[in-house]
């Protein structure tokens, strides 16, 4: 997943897993050029979000083992990664990251969310269970889409 490999970067150019926000922004704006310091942040945002960072006191920890991933050379991120991503998306990505080929994912999710009644996020998270993907930092999200369903 390139946002994994994005935020991943500058604790592995810096060899640890505890950065300042700003040497963070620094490492992907100024280091790389992979972003402006304005996106950096944001890119902060997003990968707090999904889990993959968390704010501790004055500082960033990256919350897997960086040194699993690899950066490779030719590597650039796109901007898409700077949008917040669905819970739907992220399982999907999950999913193909197991190895789940994307169409069938989809197509069992899709199937799920009819038979079952739910929502696309919680359709995605059941189907993502039964395939032994941890997923449990998503449901939250699935749920608030099964209720703001039901109120509308």
């Amino acid at each position: 997943m390139s946002l994994r490999v994005a935020v991943a970067a500058p604790f592995i150019q810096n060899g640890t897993r505890r950065l300042k926000e700003n040497e963070f922004v620094v490492a992907l704006s100024l280091d790389r050029d992979w972003f402006s310091p304005d996106q950096s942040k944001r890119l902060i945002d997003v990968a707090t979000q999904e889990g993959l960072l968390e704010r501790e006191d004055d500082a960033l920890a990256v919350t897997f083992d960086p040194a699993e991933v690899t950066v490779p050379e030719e590597f650039v991120p796109d901007e898409d990664l700077l949008r917040e991503r669905s819970a739907f998306e992220r399982v999907l990505d999950s999913l193909v990251a197991e190895g789940v080929e994307k169409h069938e994912a989809v197509g069992a999710i899709n199937t799920l969310q009819q038979e079952l009644g739910l929502t696309i996020e919680a359709a995605a998270v059941v189907y993502a269970r039964r395939e032994g993907l941890d997923v449990d930092d998503l449901v939250p999200v699935a749920r608030s889409a099964v209720l703001e369903a039901e109120e509308s």
